[in-house]
C-alpha cells in the first residue's frame, strides 16, 4: 500500500520537475549563483560526512541525499537561494531506526517523511508556521549561531599547532579579501589556497578523506527492500511524522530567514510542496530525509546567490566532486571548512535581538534565552523552538484572559456592567468574578459593547451569569451582544 502510493507521487514529481520547473530558474546573476554553488558544495561534504555518522549509514547515503534534495529543491522549492541537504537535527531523529530496522526502513522513511510533507503543502498548511513568534524565531537562529561555534571549537580542541593557524588564515581571507576584490567568493578562495597549502606541505592536519569513505559510484533509483505490511507501515510511520514537521520548521524558519537579509519573499506552501517532493525523489535514490540548512544558505548568500541556480550548482558540482574530483576532495583540510563555518557562526548570530530586547516586557524577554537554552542543553533546534511556541502561547493567552468591568448606576437605578476585554474559555472565571451577585440591586444591565464574545464557553458563562442573578430574584438586561435581546433575561 505505501509504495502504491508511493509511485503514484513519484509519477507526479516526474512531471512536476519537467521543462516548466526549469523555467523558474533566474539566468540573471550566473556568475554569483555558480561560484557560491561551488563553494556551498565544498562546505557541503564535511557536514554530510559527519550527519551519515549520527544517522548510522553509510557516508555515500548522505552525499546522494545532500545532491538529490539540493537538485530537486532549485526546481521546486518556494525559496530562491536556500540550500536543503542532508541536516543534524534530522539525521539525530533516525538514528534509532537504522540501528533496530537497518537502512532500508531509513529510505521507506524517507519516501513516507515526503509524501507528508507534500500533501500538507497540498492542504495549506504551511501557513501555520506563521504563528510562531519573532523572539522564537531569535532564540532559533542565535541558538543555531552558538551551536555551529560550538561543533568548530569541538572540532579543532586539541588539534596541532598548524591546525589553529590554518583556521585563523581562513578567517583573515574570508574578511579581508572583499575589501580588496569581490571577484571570487571569498570562502571559496579561503578553501582553495588553504587545499592548495596542505596538498604542498607536511602539516600534520585533519582532511575530509578522514571523515568517512567517499566512493566514485552514482547514485541510481532503487526501491526500498522492505516488507510491503501494515506492521512495516506502523514501524515508519512514527518515525516519518516526526521528521515530517521537525524538517518543514527548520526549513520555513531558514526560509524566513532568508527573507528577511535579501529583503525578499518566499512561498511557505510552495517550499512545503518542494521539501515533500526532494525527500521522495531521495528515498527513491538511496538518500536519507533532509531539509532546509542554515547555515549553507548563509555561505550561499554571503558568497553571491541569488537565485535557484545557486542551489542547483550545489548539488550538481557536489556530485562532480564525488565522481570525478574525489581524490583533491579528501585531500581538502577540515581546517579551513572549520574557519568557513566559524563565519557562519557569527554572522547567522541576531546580534540585533540583544539590543532590541531591552524595549521588551520582562515577560517576553525571557522567550528568547528560554528558547535558546532549550536548544542548546537538548542540542536540538525543534525542542528550543516548541518550548518557546508553548511560553509564547500561554503569555498571550494570559494577556488576552484579562477582562474587566466598570461598574456605574443609571438614572433609573439599575446597576450597569460596561465589560471590556476577550471572552472566551480562557477568561470566563475571572468574568464570573467581576458581579456583586448578593450586594447588587434588583436590577443589573450588562454592556459587551466593548468586548468580544468568542466561544460556546463564553455564551455559557454569560448564561450562568443571568442564572445567578436569576437565583436572586433580579433581573439582567444584556447590551451590545450580537443576537441577544436589550430587554431579555439571557443572552
Amino acid at each position: 500500500m505505501l509504495f502504491i502510493k508511493a509511485k503514484q507521487i513519484h509519477i507526479k514529481v516526474r512531471k512536476k520537475l519537467s521543462l516548466e520547473s526549469l523555467k523558474s530558474i533566474d539566468f540573471s546573476n550566473i556568475k554569483g549563483d555558480v561560484l557560491a554553488g561551488i563553494t556551498v558544495a565544498l562546505a557541503l561534504i564535511p557536514e554530510s560526512l559527519a550527519f551519515a555518522a549520527i544517522a548510522k549509514v553509510e557516508p555515500m547515503v548522505a552525499l546522494y541525499t545532500s545532491f538529490c534534495i539540493a537538485v530537486v529543491i532549485s526546481l521546486v522549492g518556494g525559496r530562491p537561494a536556500m540550500i536543503s541537504a542532508a541536516t543534524g537535527s534530522m539525521s539525530l531523529l533516525m538514528t534509532t531506526l537504522v540501528v533496530k530496522y537497518g537502512v532500508e526502513y531509513l529510505f521507506a522513511a524517507t519516501i513516507l517523511t515526503g509524501m507528508i510533507q507534500f500533501l500538507m503543502g497540498v492542504f495549506k498548511l504551511g501557513k501555520f508556521f506563521s504563528f510562531i513568534p519573532q523572539s522564537v524565531v531569535s532564540g532559533f537562529v542565535n541558538a543555531l549561531g552558538i551551536l555551529i561555534f560550538m561543533a568548530q571549537v569541538r572540532q579543532i580542541a586539541g588539534q596541532s599547532l598548524a591546525t589553529y593557524i590554518m583556521v585563523a588564515t581562513t578567517l583573515v581571507i574570508v574578511y579581508l579579501l572583499p575589501r580588496f576584490t569581490k571577484i571570487l567568493p571569498s570562502p571559496l578562495v579561503a578553501i582553495i589556497v588553504m587545499t592548495i597549502v596542505a596538498i604542498n606541505t607536511d602539516f600534520h592536519l585533519r582532511r575530509v578523506g578522514d571523515i568517512g569513505n567517499i566512493t566514485g559510484t552514482l547514485p541510481s533509483f532503487h526501491l526500498p527492500h522492505i516488507d510491503l505490511s501494515l506492521e512495516a507501515f506502523l514501524i515508519i510511520l512514527p518515525y516519518s511524522l516526526t521528521l515530517a514537521i521537525v524538517g518543514l520548521l527548520e526549513s520555513l524558519l531558514t526560509a524566513e530567514l532568508l527573507n528577511e537579509l535579501t529583503d525578499t519573499k518566499s512561498s511557505k506552501n510552495r517550499e512545503v510542496k518542494g521539501q515533500g517532493i526532494a525527500n521522495i525523489v531521495t528515498g527513491f535514490f538511496g538518500g536519507m530525509a533532509g531539509c532546509g540548512m542554515v547555515g549553507q544558505s548563509i555561505i550561499n548568500i554571503r558568497s553571491g546567490g541569488k537565485g535557484r541556480l545557486s542551489t542547483f550548482v550545489s548539488g550538481a558540482f557536489l556530485l562532480i566532486l564525488i565522481f570525478v574530483f574525489r581524490d583533491i576532495v579528501k585531500q581538502i583540510p577540515m581546517p579551513a571548512l572549520n574557519g568557513v563555518m566559524i563565519m557562519v557562526a557569527f554572522e547567522t548570530f541576531d546580534w540585533k535581538s540583544l539590543k532590541y530586547s531591552r524595549n521588551l516586557p520582562l515577560n517576553e524577554l525571557m522567550i528568547m534565552p528560554l528558547t535558546m537554552a532549550i536548544a542548546i542543553w537538548t542540542n536540538d533546534l525543534a525542542k528550543g523552538v516548541l518550548v518557546g511556541v508553548i511560553l509564547s502561547t500561554l503569555i498571550f493567552s494570559w494577556k488576552v484572559a484579562q477582562i474587566t468591568a466598570v461598574q456605574s448606576f443609571n438614572s433609573d437605578g439599575s446597576k450597569q456592567y460596561a465589560i471590556s476585554g476577550q471572552l472566551f474559555f480562557g477568561s470566563i472565571a475571572n468574568f464570573m468574578e467581576l458581579f456583586n451577585y448578593g450586594e447588587d440591586v434588583e436590577r443589573v444591565v450588562i454592556d459587551f459593547h466593548q468586548a468580544h464574545v468568542w466561544d460556546h464557553a463564553a455564551v455559557t458563562a454569560i448564561s450562568k451569569v443571568v442564572e445567578r442573578y436569576r437565583k436572586l430574584d433580579k433581573s439582567v438586561t444584556i447590551l451590545g451582544l450580537r443576537g441577544s435581546r436589550d430587554q431579555g433575561e439571557s443572552p
